[in-house]
């Protein structure tokens, strides 16, 4: 890495400012030159459209580029003397020129901000071994729905090299499957390949996209333990039970509980085959409530008492719809994902 680009790292230029400094436009570049070490040097700055900085050092007594302070093992009191006053020259350009960013890449910042924005989470920086890593956690649960790191493409596609940026988020293992097949994503890098996938960013993905997968790695951090009102999506098997004509009889039903559901809980019912949709939504009013088959062969269990509040036609919460918010199966009873919630709150309104 050279001199320019450790002091430059996690910058980004204000084009205003470099004017102002006293930088010239040449065709694309902006060029700033200036004497040091009583005139027997020059340093000549240049800085493209993209912010990228490179400067010459020039020995104004022969006129020739001057080079030695760039080599590591280059050492003496002259030498040092000059590399000195280079990187002293450009932490004032960066100072004056530029402002501090909190990752290196664009599309890495742009990301940050937005999940900011949106969740009001701030990045973690956690092990003083990896500078450049840092974690996203939901603030109620404490749990982690992202990370960035910075790394050698190499630790990915092995035909590649080069410093990158990548996130870390937590999907569906049938989303991940599908995702793996499409530019921009790789199996997770240091954390379980099953549930966590790695993108990388470079633009290769839109902020768009990938903003609306951290939403779903988002849902599977959000427990509302402290809340009084969750929202769960429950799987129901039309073959078994007519849920329409039990309601003809009342709005009211008893319902198998989970041990997490709490009163005040909102429960979606998910009918299957031929309907493969969310068709219900209810209230929790009463919980903990004994129940006896009339099978002696089957245990007592706990069930629910639940109040209907809304009906929907089979196509606005088709499993195709769900599929977009990250819900790939419903096997069992399960969390709302938060971008789901969100958006069955706008239809509804």
């Amino acid at each position: 890495m050279t001199i320019e680009e450790e002091l430059f790292r996690k910058t980004k230029i204000d084009f205003d400012k470099i004017s102002e400094y006293g930088f010239k436009k040449d065709k694309s570049l902006y060029k700033y030159s200036k004497n040091i070490m009583n005139n027997t040097f020059r340093v000549d700055i240049e800085i493209n459209n993209d912010g990228i900085v490179k400067g010459k050092v020039y020995d104004l007594s022969f006129g020739d580029e001057y080079t030695n302070f760039r080599i590591e093992d280059s050492s003496g009191s002259f030498v040092g003397q000059v590399r000195d006053e280079f990187k002293n020259l450009l932490k004032d350009i960066r100072s004056n020129c530029f402002t501090r960013e909190t990752f290196i890449y664009e599309q890495s910042n742009r990301i940050t901000k937005a999940i900011k924005e949106k969740y009001g989470d701030e990045p973690e920086f956690e092990w003083e071994k990896f500078p450049g890593f840092a974690t996203f956690r939901n603030k109620d649960s404490k749990k982690w729905y992202g990370i960035i790191m910075n790394l050698d493409k190499s630790k990915l596609d092995k035909n590649s090299t080069g410093e990158v940026e990548i996130i870390d988020i937590k999907l569906d293992p049938n989303e991940i499957e599908h995702l793996l097949k499409q530019d921009g994503f790789y199996p997770a890098y240091h954390m379980n390949k099953k549930s966590w996938i790695t993108v990388i960013l470079n633009n290769t993905l839109s902020d768009e996209k990938i903003m609306s997968l951290i939403d779903k790695s988002y849902s599977y951090t959000v427990t509302n333990k402290n809340s009084s009102k969750n929202e769960w999506i429950v799987p129901a098997n039309p073959e078994y039970f007519d849920i329409d004509k039990a309601l003809k009889e009342s709005n009211t039903m008893i319902w198998k509980q989970s041990a997490d559901i709490k009163i005040n809980d909102i429960v979606y019912i998910y009918v299957g085959k031929p309907y493969s949709s969310i068709m219900y939504k209810f209230k929790v009013t009463e919980v903990n409530i004994p129940y006896e088959y009339k099978d002696e062969n089957l245990k007592m269990q706990k069930v629910m008492k639940i109040d209907l509040i809304t009906r929907y036609e089979k196509e606005e919460l088709s499993f195709s719809k769900l599929k977009d918010f990250g819900v790939n199966a419903i096997r069992n009873q399960r969390y709302m994902p938060l971008a789901l919630s969100e958006y069955i709150h706008k239809i509804e309104e």
